[in-house]
């Protein structure tokens, strides 16, 4: 088991993708629960303004860089971790996994006719894969348990939430165990990345952490602004931890 590191208070998993995989399908061989959380520079950044949030992410049982840039900041701050977990990669690694093993997936999230999309082209790529069920993501507070109780029905041993934050984060929190699903895993955007909605950034930009500016220049009036405040929200945090976290060169008080 690998220590955790810590940032910004946060503990994470120094896990690769590999080691990631399989904790996930060690999980549902051995009949265990295993909640994924996944940080990026912005929701590092909003955790720190959500305590529900924070609360929710910190509660998973694994937590995982899904930036660049938290490896980098992990780097600069002496926590190293060994690489980068993309949720969305993560996804992908897990569906061929269910579809070689048998084992039942379940999608939750997304519009419906982007979830239909998906679900087609996931048909596609991965034909033997077993989908349990699925559910659009629009709904109530109020359907959220009933919605559990459904995904446990359906016999689903994984369950993608296609959700954006902190709903996602939420209803693992409150749900999660009640859905009976071994390996529950918030994967955001990712259904419609996979539906063809949004393109994903090529893996040049991936490298050098420019996958939020690839978004942000899909969609500028939306998340240009957003994008722009959060990055600087992150640079500032991890500049003022790494302050804190530099040894004083003042000689030592010798008074007695």
């Amino acid at each position: 088991m690998s220590e955790r590191r810590s940032l910004f208070g946060i503990e994470l998993d120094p896990l690769t993708m590999d080691q990631t995989v399989e904790r996930c399908l060690a999980a549902v061989r051995d009949g265990r629960q295993l909640e994924i959380g996944v940080v990026n520079a912005a929701k590092l950044v909003n955790m720190r303004r959500d305590p529900r949030l924070a609360a929710a992410v910190t509660g998973c049982d694994l937590v995982l860089a899904d930036g660049q840039a938290v490896v980098w900041a992990a780097r600069v701050l002496r926590a190293p971790l060994p690489e980068r977990v993309a949720g969305i990669d993560l996804f992908l690694r897990l569906l061929a996994e269910a579809e070689t093993a048998g084992i039942p997936v379940y999608f939750l999230g997304a519009r419906q006719e982007v979830l239909q999309e998906m679900l087609r082209r996931v048909a596609v790529r991965f034909p033997a894969l077993k989908v349990a069920g699925h559910r659009d993501g629009y709904f109530a507070d109020a359907e959220q348990e009933s919605i559990a109780e459904s995904i446990a029905e359906s016999g689903a041993q994984l369950l993608f939430l296609g959700m954006t934050s902190p709903k996602k984060e939420l209803f693992t929190a409150a749900h999660g165990a009640r859905t009976g699903a071994r390996v529950v895993h918030g994967v955001g955007g990712s259904f419609d990345i996979l539906a063809g909605v949004t393109r994903r950034a090529p893996e040049s930009w991936q490298r050098r952490g420019l996958e939020w500016l690839y978004r942000a220049l899909q969609e500028p009036r939306r998340l240009g602004r957003r994008y722009l405040a959060t990055n600087a929200a992150f640079v500032l945090m991890t500049a003022r931890e790494r302050f804190r976290l530099t040894p004083s060169i003042a000689p030592a008080n010798r008074s007695h």
